[in-house]
């Protein structure tokens, strides 16, 4: 499993991003979002990665 601890790079901008740092957005696709979070860059807004946070 994808480390979802973070810290995250972003690929846009090349800043590293914590996990408490990084901004949340609306989900895409249908995920469910109390189960499911995408990671945005705080510094440029580009998408870190989307994680599981439920069960």
């Amino acid at each position: 499993m994808p480390d979802t601890d973070g810290p995250f790079e972003c690929a846009a901008c090349g800043t590293t991003v914590a996990f408490e740092d990084a901004r949340r957005i609306k989900t895409m696709g249908g995920l469910d979002p109390t189960k499911w979070q995408t990671l945005c860059c705080s510094n440029c807004g580009s998408r870190l990665r989307t994680i599981y946070v439920g069960e």
